[in-house]
């Protein structure tokens, strides 16, 4: 059977046989010719893939009966073919939703058989996109991706099943390594938002005199080194999810102005005038407490109540009992798959070791003991011994002869950046400046 339907519209039968045989050449298309924009309408109902349309039909104007076409299912291409040349009518039917306007000459046929081609091309490229996208989505099913039986992960999973159903802001709390950004885009993809992007920004991450920039954009020229116009992540999210990863590092003057784009609903790029419109769905995340950044001063209340909408928890692992061999086995397996390993059991003996640690680096220190563990394992079953936790609480800083004491810095911070993955945190406990973590990530010490 044909996968691609086509109606020919065309007030000269002959002519119209001609359009009709010569695009019958491929097998894959289903034509119908029809004489006048009555029956068209009438057959509508069958949803074309394409119509060709004779521009002056004896019953209807071609520019009318292309409005109703649309009206009908904006998703039908549709391409004018005229006697006549006109440019102001071919701007207008453009303008009108038209895909292209041919004029009939001899070349008619091959041009509209070159137009069907780059429209089914277009479609199928379409298709593809919106099959990878449901399959993202599969990905990101939150009881296959965020696991556990916990009555806190059972909860969890309750509250973004209820987020997924409209588009409500989203708050995320806890500790670091607890699974923020997962939560994010399990509420994104679960959500009918899912077929769009999903932009994660974060916060620590970027310096704070590029933030702006980086959430507004820029127009070419509005200061040196813009030497094109950049998009920001607001118009890079419309129709998406915006996730706005450690909400609380933003700084306070920057604040004000994310305030008033998530009021407004609009932005102006740096060194612009044009108000650029956006239609996102923003997910923020933190592991302090915003209300006590309210409370010090560094959090703005007004953009505090603004953002928190649906707040999420994330409990820290130490705290979920028996998810810990849960997600254990779930790292131990996804490592040994992606190796090209068998899958190890767990002791007894490693069961209880692994129940009796605290995870300071909740579940991204989980991942990381497990696949160091499967890799010291000899046998087919992971022992005690394969467990190693990293002395991160410990005063065992090991040293060794041939270092410096810039080398002893580095790895201090390295150690620290690994732990915490929040540069701005990191600084505070070190007692450091953000700017000298930057240059060490810039000068590769870290």
């Amino acid at each position: 059977m044909a996968d691609f339907s086509i109606f020919i519209v065309e007030d000269d039968p002959i002519y119209g046989m001609i359009l009709e045989r010569h695009l019958a050449l491929n097998p894959d298309y289903e034509i119908h010719l029809f004489t006048n924009g009555k029956d068209l309408l009438k057959n509508l109902y069958r949803n074309p893939s394409f119509i060709s349309l004779d521009y002056r039909l004896p019953d209807f104007d071609g520019g009318e009966i292309l409005k109703r076409i649309k009206q009908y299912n904006p998703e039908i291409q549709v391409v004018i073919v005229s006697g006549q040349e006109d440019i102001s009518t071919a701007v207008s039917l453009l303008k009108d939703g038209a895909y292209d306007y041919l004029i009939k000459d001899e070349s008619t046929r091959q041009r509209l058989w070159n137009v069907i081609l780059k429209i089914r091309e277009h479609d199928n490229f379409r298709k593809q996109i919106e099959i990878l996208q449901d399959e993202v989505g599969k990905k990101f099913e939150f009881e296959k991706t965020i696991l556990g039986q916990s009555p806190a992960i059972t909860k969890l999973y309750s509250l973004i099943e209820r987020a997924s159903r409209s588009a409500i802001t989203v708050s995320i709390t806890g500790d670091t390594g607890t699974g923020k950004e997962l939560v994010a885009k399990a509420v994104h993809y679960a959500s009918t938002r899912r077929k769009k992007p999903f932009v994660a920004v974060n916060m620590s991450a970027i310096p704070k005199d590029l933030l702006e920039s980086e959430l507004f954009g820029y127009e070419k020229g509005s200061f040196t080194g813009a030497f094109a116009r950049k998009t920001g992540k607001f118009e890079e999210a419309d129709g998406g999810t915006l996730f706005l990863d450690e909400i609380s590092e933003m700084d306070i003057q920057l604040q004000s102005k994310l305030l008033r784009a998530l009021q407004e609903r609009e932005v102006t790029r740096i060194g612009g005038k044009e108000l650029v419109k956006f239609d996102i769905r923003v997910i923020t995340a933190t592991h302090k407490d915003l209300a006590e950044e309210v409370r010090k001063g560094t959090f703005r209340e007004d953009l505090y109540f603004r953002i928190l909408g649906l707040p999420i928890h994330l409990p820290p692992l130490r705290e979920r009992g028996n998810d810990i061999l849960v997600l254990a086995k779930h790292f131990s397996d996804t490592f040994c798959h992606e190796n090209k390993m068998k899958k190890l059991g767990f002791s007894e003996g490693v069961k209880e070791k692994l129940l009796s640690y605290s995870y300071p680096g909740n579940v991204r220190e989980l991942k990381a003991v497990i696949e160091v563990a499967v890799v010291m394992a000899d046998g087919e079953m992971l022992q005690p011994c394969d467990i190693t936790f990293p002395l991160l609480n410990s005063d065992n800083f090991y040293i060794e002869e041939s270092m410096t004491l810039e080398d002893y810095c580095a790895r201090i911070v390295s150690t620290y950046l690994n732990k915490y993955n929040d540069i701005p945190l990191v600084a505070e406990k070190l007692k450091i400046g953000k700017s000298t973590i930057y240059r060490m990530k810039q000068e590769n010490r870290i």
